[in-house]
């Protein structure tokens, strides 16, 4: 193991530190990583603490439900800001972590968008996390290449690639490898800070911006935190407040009743609501863990047919349209079979039924 230290801003990285991965883990970044973490991690642990109060009740027989208190959002005449160019057609999207090649294959997709993930399918270890930095690096300055060790087959870059997203870790996660003042840092702001400080300007001078996907968020208020987030990091580099979008992965049974008020605190950053599908299940699961009329059968059994599914999903679209913000499909786990057509039919029928 190496450790970086940032005096000047108390930063300690304790994580193993490459050349490679020096090229984003900068004293002016992580001084930058250090702002945030000033700034934003009170409010992030009073939000944390807020759900465990909420799951409480929850346990105790207190359902969701719409909030009185923001009925006036609700019912307001507002939309979100205007969609910026590169991100209006997002009729196929593809997602995948952020190891070399399938960034490159991915971008390579012939796909409207690619979702580059550091949460869910990306195992957080500190060099999946650093590593996935630095191939973004280098893909947002179409300088990414990759040969395979064995077979010494090249992969680089076409000339047209998919729109570029990033989802980093949801609220409650950590990056344990960089402490700010002796505190560990949010994974969340780590993820965000050292692609949107690497990035934005390039993105900018590409005529594209830094956009995002937010994962698990469970009230308004979380999707307040990261819409002023977005305003003072915009403001630390000087570029245009708005430049930043977001799209929330609506994943959690305590989101949905709150879809008009997370896309209202975003509304100058935000680019639309999805359907996280399977986490909606699992909170489902998850948060009516007490109460045995919740209980649900085999995922499998739980299509998006299946009422309390379909409710969803139409509540999400039709707010979204309301709202000028695109609604989006959640993610189909299928994916096409070379050499046997059979099973590739049998597939791709399950990604017509799922849609």
């Amino acid at each position: 193991m190496s450790e970086l230290n940032v005096n000047a801003a108390n930063v300690r990285v304790l994580g193993h530190v490459s050349d490679a991965f020096r090229r984003v883990l900068t004293p002016d970044a992580l001084r930058f990583l250090a702002f945030l973490h000033e700034q934003f991690e009170p409010r992030r642990q009073a939000l944390l603490a807020a759900r465990v109060q909420r799951q409480k009740e929850l346990d105790a027989g207190v359902l969701p439900d719409f909030l009185p208190e923001t009925a006036y959002i609700r019912e307001g005449d507002w939309k979100v800001a205007a969609i910026p160019a590169d991100l209006a057609d997002r009729r196929v999207e593809i997602t995948g972590p952020v190891d070399r090649k399938m960034v490159i294959n991915a971008l390579n997709s012939g796909s409207k968008c690619y979702m580059a993930d550091f949460e869910d399918s990306t195992a957080p270890t500190w060099f999946n996390q650093v590593d996935g930095q630095v191939n973004l690096l280098d893909a947002v300055r179409k300088i990414i290449s990759y040969t395979h060790p064995q077979t010494g087959k090249k992969y680089a870059l076409k000339d047209k690639v998919a729109t570029l997203l990033v989802r980093p870790r949801g609220w409650h996660l950590d990056e344990a490898h960089v402490l700010v003042n002796n505190q560990i840092m949010s994974g969340s702001l780590f993820d965000f800070g050292l692609y949107f400080f690497h990035n934005a300007h390039e993105l900018l001078a590409r005529g594209s911006g830094p956009y995002f996907y937010l994962p698990k968020l469970e009230h308004h208020l979380e999707a307040k935190l990261w819409n002023d987030v977005f305003v003072a990091a915009q403001g630390y580099l000087s570029i245009p407040q708005g430049s930043i979008r977001a799209t929330v992965l609506v994943e959690t049974i305590v989101a949905v009743f709150q879809m008009d008020e997370i896309l209202y605190e975003l509304r100058n950053h935000s680019s639309g609501l999805n359907c996280g599908r399977w986490d909606y299940i699992f909170s489902y699961i998850k948060k009516f863990r007490n109460h045995a009329k919740f209980v649900v059968p085999d995922r499998s059994s739980v299509g998006m047919t299946t009422p309390f599914m379909a409710a969803y999903v139409k509540l999400l679209v039709r707010t979204c349209h309301r709202r000028g913000a695109h609604a989006m499909g959640g993610m189909a786990a299928q994916i096409p079979v070379k050499n046997d057509p059979e099973l590739n039919n049998k597939f791709m029928a399950a990604v017509t039924e799922d849609k």
